[in-house]
């Protein structure tokens, strides 16, 4: 569906935005394993909470979390990508995938909806791609001791949501 159709729609009548995945995804009680998958087995650090690596390793829950939204009424989903920014992949060690996390959970949100919207033409499904917070921030120091200090630049954060959008309009 296009931005038009979307604007269009929303003339008329009000939109639902999906909720939380990540309170969703905690139903589901994974464990180590589930984020590692086979990619991942043998990474230097845990990845339990790495909910965007769910994208690759477990689709199905973000499936099935997807479906649920929809089949509640949901105009618009969100992908699941809240916090698939290099820059906040680096707590993980999986920076490096920044893009394929973002172009998975696109993908896999676009499929659903497609799917939704095929089953009810009369009521077209949307996806919205996340971009969340990182967990540095070009505002404040982290250095009560140095007010003017920076973790991290302007151009960094650019360039990483850059990447992240990329993922995300690739992914469809």
């Amino acid at each position: 569906m296009s931005l038009e159709s979307l604007k269009k729609i929303a003339q008329d009548r009000i939109l639902v935005l999906d909720g939380a995945m990540g309170s969703l995804i905690q139903q589901y009680q994974l464990e180590e394993k589930d984020f590692r998958g086979d990619r991942w087995k043998n990474h230097p650090s845990d990845l339990k909470g790495n909910n965007e690596l769910l994208s690759i390793n477990r689709p199905d829950v973000i499936k099935a979390i997807h479906k649920a939204y929809l089949e509640a009424g949901t105009d618009i989903i969100e992908t699941n990508t809240f916090g698939a920014t290099s820059i906040a992949q680096a707590d993980y060690g999986t920076e490096d995938v920044c893009y394929e996390l973002n172009f998975h959970s696109a993908k896999i949100a676009r499929e659903i909806a497609d799917e939704f919207t095929l089953m009810n033409p009369d009521k077209p499904r949307f996806v919205a791609g996340a971009l969340g917070p990182t967990p540095k921030t070009a505002s404040l120091s982290p250095d009560v001791n140095d007010p003017g200090f920076r973790g991290i630049t302007f151009d960094q954060l650019v360039e990483s949501y850059l990447e992240q959008a990329k993922g995300l309009v690739d992914g469809g």
